[in-house]
């Protein structure tokens, strides 16, 4: 636009009426989101290092298409953008893209990011999904120093589900049988002194399905610390790791330099802030985990919808995985 129309249109401004600067406004807004969007998921994807495709480096630009840089293969040629081969691909409405990742930020119930954004639930239900996808597998690789474990166990749920494979429940009612009985999911959560988190879903509770997850992530001079579980202690002796135990049952906390309130701590955050989703399917359990472990890592001061979009996205360096 010309400088003279734009001085024009700022001039006719006044004449507009009150609903009609909402309506403006609303579009500006609309216009600003997209924008940063954009500039968020190209700056994600800049310069790619391979085709998605074939995996090829031979890349040049080839034009753009609403508003993302496209780049063809020389391999394959065949063409793609910033979102090819990520979960946001072949979504629309990327005007409203900040404004869920805002939601997800907030931590926001479905029926609450539906009403913001103005958007039918099943779809705010399907972006949750996508913009998680990422997030839930990004967590940390390995344990330094001394790290803390211990056992959580989840209600199985198979909310949103037709065909129940055992006797309904009442909302809100307890499984038939004790914490580590069939009706449960064994989430194992550890972590070490300087934050990193890692949180898995075992098939069983027993010590060989907790050695094999521990196995990768405990380097040979790692000093474990539990709260004394049979489990654990057995996991740690079939690793070769020192084992520190504390007998949290018998109220002893701390044992010199030897404690688990870092994980319980963590453990109890994360409880806190599940219980205003009313149950979570089982069958997503590992998506919100790794919500809550984008949103844990971000401190008090929150997170920016900006590295939510860039996390969606598959960029591990925006929430860095301490």
């Amino acid at each position: 636009m010309r400088q003279q129309q734009m001085t024009r249109l700022i001039h006719s401004l006044p004449q507009l009426t009150h609903h009609q600067l909402q309506q403006l406004a609303s579009s500006l807004q609309a216009l600003l989101d997209h924008s940063q969007a954009i500039a968020v998921l190209e700056a994600h994807g800049d310069a790619p290092r391979a085709c998605p495709h074939c995996s090829s480096s031979l890349l040049v630009k080839n034009g753009s298409a609403n508003g993302l840089q496209r780049f063809k293969c020389r391999h394959c040629a065949r063409t793609f953008n910033a979102l090819t081969g990520t979960p946001l691909a072949r979504l629309h409405l990327r005007d409203k893209w900040m404004g869920q990742a805002q939601a997800l930020s907030e931590g926001l119930s479905l029926n609450q990011v539906a009403q913001r954004l103005g958007v039918a639930q099943s779809t705010a239900f399907r972006w949750r999904h996508r913009f998680l996808a990422c997030p839930s597998h990004q967590q940390a690789h390995q344990l330094v120093g001394i790290a803390e474990a211990d056992e959580s166990y989840f209600l199985v749920s198979c909310k949103g589900q037709r065909g129940l494979l055992r006797r309904p429940r009442r909302r809100g009612g307890k499984a038939l049988a004790g914490c580590k009985g069939s009706e449960y999911t064994p989430v194992l959560m550890a972590r070490d002194r300087a934050g990193a988190t890692v949180n898995l879903i075992l098939q069983t509770s027993k010590a060989v399905s907790v050695q094999a997850a521990l196995k990768p992530l405990l380097p040979p001079d790692t000093i474990l610390c539990t709260d004394g579980s049979v489990t654990l202690a057995s996991a740690a002796r079939l690793l070769g790791v020192q084992h520190r135990a504390v007998n949290v049952s018998r109220g002893q906390r701390v044992r010199g330099p030897w404690h688990v309130q870092n994980v319980n701590a963590y453990v109890s955050r994360l409880r806190g802030w599940m219980q205003r989703f009313k149950g979570v399917a089982t069958k997503y359990l590992d998506s919100y985990l790794g919500w809550f472990r984008m949103l844990d890592r971000s401190g008090p001061t929150g997170l920016q919808p900006a590295l939510v979009l860039g996390a969606a996205m598959g960029n591990q360096s925006v929430t860095s995985i301490r």
